[in-house]
């Protein structure tokens, strides 16, 4: 059996084995430093060999002079940010927050809808009061309006000025003054209107065009019987008359009149 040493440095022999090796591996990388790493045009392998040759060299990097340096750590925020998984999903506390916000929300917008319909139902009902009361009174006015005898001017218009508002107020008392007296005193003018019923008993031909709360204006249809000592007999004249009621001082009045 061949004998096994334990314990004992290397002898002369295995000094002399290392050292033959070492100036044969010296050799071997002169010759390789030697070598023409170019090849010729003729020799193709040239190239695969000098690449076989250079392929287990190992080239020695001499380290920096601080030493090599380990690559920075991630922060532990940018940790906490990457995963979507780590974030928290919102609590029961912040759900009901959150319904709470929207049921306020949504209450919100019902009391302003509520208060909208609301305010439009009031305005709808205080229109249709208007039209009622304007056109009762512009079928009460338009007779004393547009009537007057010669004999009574002065009775006849202040009782028609009642009934008048406004500009219109004004410009007929001017217009009466100038214009109607003198006309009727000369010529013992009579006019007598009163709006116009289409059938026995029925119901005056007056309707409401357009109404609000404060104004509405009254169509009428109105006849109007002239006597005078310019005409023989009486006249009688069938008019369509638009009359504009505002209210005013607690009631309705004539704001203007046009004849159609």
């Amino acid at each position: 059996m061949p004998k096994t040493t334990t314990g004992r440095g290397p002898g002369p022999g295995t000094r002399r084995t290392m050292t033959a090796a070492a100036r044969a591996a010296a050799k071997r990388a002169e010759r390789g430093h030697r070598e023409p790493v170019a090849a010729t045009a003729g020799d193709e392998e040239s190239p695969r060999r000098a690449e076989r040759r250079l392929a287990g060299r190992t080239v020695p990097i001499e380290a920096p002079k601080g030493g090599w340096q380990d690559p920075p750590e991630p922060a532990p925020e940018s940790c906490d940010e990457d995963g979507p998984e780590e974030r928290s999903a919102p609590g029961p506390g912040s759900r009901r927050r959150l319904l709470t916000l929207v049921l306020a929300a949504l209450l919100v917008i019902a009391l302003v809808a509520l208060a909208a319909l609301g305010w439009r139902y009031r305005d709808g009902r205080l229109t249709e009061t208007a039209r009622t009361e304007a056109l009762t009174a512009a079928r009460e006015a338009a007779p004393i309006v547009l009537s007057y005898d010669y004999r009574h001017l002065d009775k006849d218009f202040s009782r028609a000025r009642a009934h008048l508002t406004g500009d219109f107020r004004d410009e007929y008392g001017k217009t009466t003054k100038t214009v109607v007296a003198p006309t009727a005193g000369k010529y013992h003018g009579v006019v007598k209107a009163t709006v116009a019923t289409p059938g026995p008993g029925g119901a005056p031909a007056a309707s409401v065009v357009s109404a609000s709360r404060d104004k509405v204006v009254v169509l009428l249809f109105v006849n109007q019987v002239t006597e005078s000592t310019q005409v023989s007999g009486s006249r009688l004249d069938l008019n369509r008359v638009r009359m504009t009621m505002e209210r005013a001082d607690g009631g309705w009045k004539v704001s203007a009149v046009d004849a159609l």
